[in-house]
């Protein structure tokens, strides 16, 4: 295949002084791939046959970011490219990382050693597209397809099946039979594999235009290892009114509809996770879920903490999971309420949530709820418009206030507090220092 791939600048800049002192130089991997597909690389990685001490020696502005493995940063107008040394990889014995990296001159050899077809093809402006291994011909079928045998590929890093999926999610391709038999058979590895790699990948697929490939994690086996708590989710109904999906299909749909946020994404593949956990049926054969956001908390939590989330992230995403299901009415008193149950940082959060749990339920419903959730935002912009108080942080009143008053501190004052809030909550009017001051003294005093 013939074609004219734009690099940017400072990294033609990188391959010509490679070249100039004798060594091979090619943009590779990702970058290729995404050049032929007409999408914009996000970076541009080059390959070359310079040592890494050589590399250095060549640019003022070095990175040591993975030197034992052949990778040197080099810097270039602010703008940071992984440079690395043509290799080879020695034997895999934890599936996750080779015993030892050998530099060689080779770039099919170090081709060869990629994961899949359409990223191991190497390019540059002189010799044009290098792909010893078809993958234009991948690329233009849509295909992923490893290189070489696929078992051996998953035996060296497992993540690779992930990858597969999560290309499959991005790109939008398939993967071809030999691939997929081998990551069924080959999914228990994936406990070899750090929960942070586990995590960042879910977090790509959840991101793609494409989440729905997640049933492919469970069709080849790797959601019984990576989360087994979502797959009773693929076997129960709801046959209830306000719902068409079975549990697994909604989430997914959900997910689908929801914003492309790590948080918001996060969320709605967690929200319903308790459902199967407790599900009843009626007399009359409808399905009902009483309590599932507090059981898809427990869960949610467990899985968060496994694949080693940041204790912010977990916060927020449990909040939100907690959240998803309440009863927010238009009217201002309720929509009060529900920002001080969500806190005013997540209550515009909650309702992207809460439609796009919505928009993946029942469509006979959805006008009606989408009418209810637009006089609901627009209540909540009144709210904050009108600087309406919806916390203790906004309250006339302080402790400090009370203590004055003469209330007892501790306890005492911080029942006072909130029962001063809930007055608020119903009434913002009664917000004045004075007013408040003057209900509580209804309250315990000493």
């Amino acid at each position: 295949m013939k074609i004219d791939i734009n690099i940017p600048p400072d990294a033609e800049f990188i391959i010509e002084t490679l070249k100039a002192s004798n060594h091979k130089a090619y943009i590779v991997g990702g970058c290729v791939r995404d050049s032929i597909m007409g999408r914009v690389p996000a970076d541009w990685d080059i390959t070359t046959s310079a040592t890494p001490c050589e590399i250095k020696e060549l640019f003022t502005k070095t990175i040591d970011t993975g030197i034992k493995h052949g990778t040197i940063t080099v810097v270039i107008n602010g703008s940071c490219f992984e440079v690395t040394t043509f290799r080879q990889d020695g034997e895999y014995a934890d599936n996750r990382h080779p015993s030892a990296v050998n530099y060689t001159k080779s770039i099919v050899e170090d081709l060869s050693r990629r994961d899949f077809t359409i990223n191991a093809i190497a390019y540059n402006k002189e010799e044009g597209l290098l792909d010893p291994f078809s993958g234009a011909v991948d690329i233009q079928s849509k295909t992923i397809r490893t290189v070489g045998q696929p078992d051996k590929r998953f035996n060296e890093d497992a993540l690779r099946m992930l990858r597969a999926v999560r290309f499959s999610a991005q790109l939008c391709f398939e993967a071809e039979r030999s691939t997929l038999e081998s990551i069924l058979s080959n999914a228990a590895l994936i406990k070899n594999i750090s929960a942070e790699r586990i995590r960042d990948e879910l977090t790509k697929i959840l991101l793609s235009d494409n989440p729905d490939r997640l049933w492919l994690i469970k069709k080849t086996n790797l959601m019984g290892y990576i989360m087994p708590e979502f797959l009773p989710c693929f076997d129960t109904p709801q046959n209830n009114p306000y719902h068409v999906y079975n549990v697994a299909e909604h989430i997914i749909k959900s997910i689908q509809y929801a914003e492309k946020d790590k948080i918001i994404r996060w969320t709605m593949l967690l929200h319903d996770i308790g459902k199967p956990y407790v599900k009843t049926t009626d007399k009359k054969g409808i399905d009902h879920f009483y309590g599932h956001p507090f059981k898809s908390v427990a869960l949610a939590g467990s899985i968060l903490r496994r694949l080693r989330f940041d204790t912010k992230s977990i916060h927020k995403i449990l909040k939100l999971v907690e959240l998803h299901d309440i009863d927010i009415k238009p009217d201002p008193t309720s929509v009060r309420k529900a920002v001080n149950r969500a806190g005013s940082d997540l209550f515009e959060i909650l309702l992207k949530v809460y439609e796009a749990d919505k928009r993946a339920q029942t469509p006979d419903f959805l006008e009606e709820r989408l009418k209810s959730l637009k006089e609901i935002r627009d209540i909540y912009l009144e709210i904050m418009e009108k600087g309406q108080c919806v916390d203790l942080k906004g309250l006339a009143v302080t402790g400090d206030d009370l203590v004055r008053e003469g209330f007892e501190e501790g306890i005492k004052i911080k029942n006072a507090l909130d029962k001063l809030l809930a007055d608020v909550l119903n009434n913002p009017e009664l917000n004045r220092k004075d007013i408040l001051l003057n209900i509580a003294k209804k309250y315990t005093r000493r």
